[in-house]
């Protein structure tokens, strides 16, 4: 299992939640299982997204999507984006 982690400043999270919402990137089509979103609680202008993905392909995919998207429309709403592919080691509920 892989997870792609994106973290980006947001001018108005209101209006980037709806985008995120509309799914330009198609995320199920893309092959993601589960995601979460993390608002930063001291700057809420600052968004974590945890993606997961069944293999490490789809994941690189994933994000090459997501770099094209960043380049276009997306740089009215997020600033600095940065983002990784991680290897899930460990994944336990407590």
């Amino acid at each position: 299992m892989a997870t792609v982690r994106i973290e980006h400043a947001v001018s108005n999270f209101e209006q980037w939640k709806r985008t995120f919402d509309g799914d330009p990137a198609d995320r199920q089509g893309s092959g993601v299982s589960r995601y979460q979103v993390l608002r930063s609680h001291d700057d809420p202008h600052f968004v974590t997204i945890d993606l997961e993905f069944d293999t490490v392909p789809r994941a690189e995919a994933f994000l090459r999507k997501m770099e094209t998207l960043w380049a276009g429309p997306a740089k009215a709403i997020i600033r600095t984006p940065r983002a990784r592919v991680f290897d899930i080691v460990e994944l336990k509920s407590l």
